[in-house]
């Protein structure tokens, strides 16, 4: 396939905007090469400037989990979009996603509506902080939780120290703020908080990561963050941004009878539009302005156009609940197909699944953490991303990302990934 289009497309965009993108992972600075720019989209595929098909894996990162320009959606979005924009004032619509979605999750009462996944989490931990009157927050190497100060810290020099700014403009200040600790290690959790007694206010945690490769959590893990939070009077905050109306219709809470005390969400809570949220218990969510002293606002925030592709997207979904069985059966489908390939032609390989989350790892051992996960080979991960693309399929242009399946695909579609696995892998 050639990318001629992309390429002068690409160049342009670096003289006006950073790096050329608009977000650092489309730059391909993980693979190498030049980003692919998207034309259009419909069902399981995405069109390039070149005029290529592409197999979609990504799904903007998860929300499409219905298909590219899913119908219903954008016949919502068209007719909301002839009365009006933005508006700055209370709608209807949002009462109404709000309580279907508080209808879907477990163990929630109110919910917010923000503009992305990074506000949700952010006003999640800000939330939480006022309830607790505590100023510390756990978070996990190698989970993400958006581009919030808080969240952009990288580890200390041990498991009881703080953590440091792994990004100009945040401030040590900040920093000292966020403790560090190792996903799937409860005995790692429990010493950080041992070290930071009563000054803990949260832990936030992807339920199931998805920002170091798709990686799920022990039996016992996510059981025993509940029981330390129990036990030591902090609240678990849940990062369901990737998980939430993706892996079962009330998220993880549901799928792995977890409950957390406040959940964040994104993606397909959206529709494909910018819409994130956080929701929780009454006693919580209350705390929020403007009846609470926590405060949270947005101009753009429940906006006609988002409320109502979610509005759809959430009905869609709420009405199918056997599309999460759907998912999971095509997931664990294209896992075989994939294990096979690799197996034949020895390539060295760990594949990580759970629903409709999956992702390849090119290391033998097991992938359970950030650490685990960065001993992926990505020389060979650099080829299996350039040979996929040639082939027509679209994966994320990172080793640390999870492929998203969406129902759109078809098992035509899944054999030809298999096949072309293969064929890539005889190159390795």
């Amino acid at each position: 396939m050639l990318y001629k289009r992309s390429s002068q497309l690409f160049a342009e965009a670096e003289k006006v905007i950073p790096g050329g993108v608009n977000s650092p992972v489309r730059a391909f600075k993980a693979v190498g090469g030049t980003p692919i720019f998207v034309k259009s989209a419909k069902g399981a595929y995405m069109y390039d400037e070149d005029g290529n098909r592409l197999i979609d894996y990504i799904n903007s990162w998860g929300p499409m989990i219905l298909g590219h320009a899913f119908e219903p959606v954008v016949q919502a979005v068209i007719e909301k979009a002839k009365l009006g924009t933005s508006f700055g004032m209370p709608t209807e619509l949002e009462t109404q996603i709000a309580a279907l979605a508080v209808s879907m999750v477990p163990n929630v009462d109110k919910i917010r509506f923000v503009n992305s996944g990074t506000e949700a989490c952010m006003s999640a931990v800000r939330l939480a902080r006022g309830f607790a009157k505590k100023d510390k927050i756990i978070k996990f190497a190698g989970c993400y939780h958006g581009h919030s100060d808080s969240f952009l810290i990288q580890a200390g020099s041990g498991a009881v120290t703080f953590g440091s700014p792994n990004s100009p403009g945040v401030t040590a200040g900040t920093a000292k703020d966020t403790l560090l600790a190792t996903y799937n290690d409860l005995e790692n959790v429990k010493t950080v908080i041992d070290a930071n007694k009563n000054e803990i206010a949260a832990i936030i945690v992807e339920p199931v990561a998805g920002n170091m490769g798709c990686i799920p959590p022990n039996k016992g893990f996510l059981e025993g963050l509940r029981q330390l939070c129990d036990d030591n009077n902090i609240l678990l905050i849940f990062d369901e941004v990737m998980t939430g109306f993706r892996l079962a219709r009330g998220g993880v809470q549901e799928l792995l009878n977890v409950d957390a005390d406040i959940i964040c969400f994104g993606k397909v809570i959206g529709g494909g539009l910018p819409v994130g949220a956080f929701a929780a218990r009454a006693e919580i969510m209350d705390y929020l302005a403007p009846i609470g002293p926590v405060y949270q606002a947005g101009t753009l925030s429940g906006n006609p156009l988002a409320m109502a592709a979610g509005l759809t997207m959430l009905q869609t979904l709420n009405n199918d609940p056997a599309i999460f069985d759907r998912l999971a059966e095509k997931t664990a489908y294209l896992h075989k197909g994939i294990e096979v390939a690799l197996k034949a032609n020895n390539v060295v390989h760990t594949i990580n699944r759970i629903g409709s989350m999956i992702s390849v790892h090119f290391d033998a051992t097991p992938v359970i953490d950030f650490k685990s996960a960065a001993n992926g080979d990505n020389d060979t991960f650099k080829k299996f991303f350039h040979g996929l693309l040639q082939e027509g399929i679209y994966i994320a242009p990172s080793a640390y990302e999870s492929w998203f399946i969406t129902d759109a695909l078809s098992y035509e579609d899944l054999d030809f990934t298999i096949r072309a696995v293969d064929k890539v892998s005889k190159t390795f």
